[in-house]
């Protein structure tokens, strides 16, 4: 497809994004330009435009950083990419500082996150440093019945989860807690399953939670009923019954609000593992000691580091994670009417704005 270069800015939180024109050619040595296939609407996203959330680039900007699409100019040091089906990293590491070096390429402090640090995906174009792209491989992609598009979300709804899962050490036989089971946290149910956890779901919406009992989740308990010390008392029954262990638990937080956070929080045990995915500008009070006297943790898990992208992606086109019937796509001209309805929470499914033809 051929498109004549526009994105959709945001000049101010909460008014409508507009369209205007620009020539992202060409790109600078070590630069590509990709023709976007699709770009998915994630909750940061929601929280820059209506939530009041920062972004590090002066306004007006285009958000969006789950991308996928096509390499269409390579820069100087970047021609293996021309013609490359690709997606590209929410997190664009340096590569070369102490940090990229050691392992922590997420929290490089000259990181290039799409949509924040510089214009983002919402576009039919996007001109971003070759570093850290994610080859796809179009065969298997057409083998699981996937468009380009589609593997836009795992730049971040994908990614980012597979990424707490490694870092809380997830293994099989463990007992895995989702917290949130839209978005973010339908992949998290997913990729603990496919780490060989058994899988608690937890949510106050009974059709995400019955989708979840058809993706990886063997248990799954509507938060909005059972609460509290009850809730926990649930799971360790269930953990009990089902020879699963009573310490040890992997909490994953990824509802990006308090409630869930408290929820996460109160279902700590001995050696457990508390890893927050999901983001909120809510503060929630907790007692910290409960991480000294159950000897647990907490982990922060920003994006995910590039190297794990193809280990992520793998799980994909392997059909391990489901991923066509929890997304859907909109015609790029729909964002203002797309992101409406996901912030009034209207949208079943992860929203994939693809540019018109």
């Amino acid at each position: 497809m051929t498109h004549v270069p526009h994105r959709w800015f945001m000049a101010a939180a909460g008014e409508p994004m507009m369209k205007a024109d620009f020539d992202p050619f060409p790109p600078a040595d070590g630069e590509v330009v990709v023709e976007v296939a699709g770009c998915g609407v994630c909750h940061t996203d929601l929280g820059f435009y209506y939530g009041g959330v920062r972004v590090n680039h002066g306004l007006p900007l285009t958000l969006g950083h789950e991308i996928s699409g096509r390499v269409v100019a390579a820069g100087a040091g970047a021609s293996a990419w021309q013609g490359k089906a690709v997606i590209i990293p929410s997190v664009i590491p340096c590569g070369e500082c102490t940090l990229c070096t050691s392992g922590r390429g997420t929290i490089c402090r000259q990181q290039k996150m799409p949509g924040n640090d510089i214009h983002g995906g919402f576009a039919t174009h996007i001109r971003i440093p070759a570093r850290g792209l994610c080859l796809v491989d179009e065969q298997r992609l057409a083998a699981a019945g996937l468009a380009l598009a589609d593997v836009s979300v795992v730049a971040d709804a994908v990614t980012t989860p597979y990424q707490a899962a490694t870092e809380a050490e997830v293994r099989p036989g463990d007992l895995a807690i989702v917290v949130g089971t839209g978005g973010v946290g339908g992949y998290a149910v997913q990729i603990a399953r496919a780490f060989g956890a058994t899988v608690v779901a937890l949510d106050v919406d009974q059709a995400k939670l019955d989708t979840m009992a058809g993706y990886g989740a063997a248990l799954a308990i509507n938060v909005g009923q059972v609460k509290g010390r009850d809730l926990k008392k649930a799971i360790q029954e269930f953990a009990r019954n089902n020879g699963r262990p009573a310490t040890g638990w992997k909490i994953f937080e990824c509802s990006g609000t308090a409630a869930g956070q408290d929820t996460a929080f109160g279902l700590l045990t001995h050696g457990a593992t508390l890893s927050v995915v999901g983001f909120t500008m809510d503060k929630v009070e907790l007692r910290l000691s409960n991480l000294m006297a159950f000897h647990a943790r907490a982990l922060g898990n920003w994006g995910c580091l590039t190297e794990l992208y193809p280990r992520a992606l793998d799980l994909v086109l392997d059909r391990k994670i489901a991923l066509a019937p929890l997304v859907e796509r909109h015609p790029l001209s729909d964002i203002n009417e797309v992101f409406a309805a996901a912030h009034a929470h209207k949208l079943t499914r992860r929203a994939i704005l693809v540019p018109n033809p």
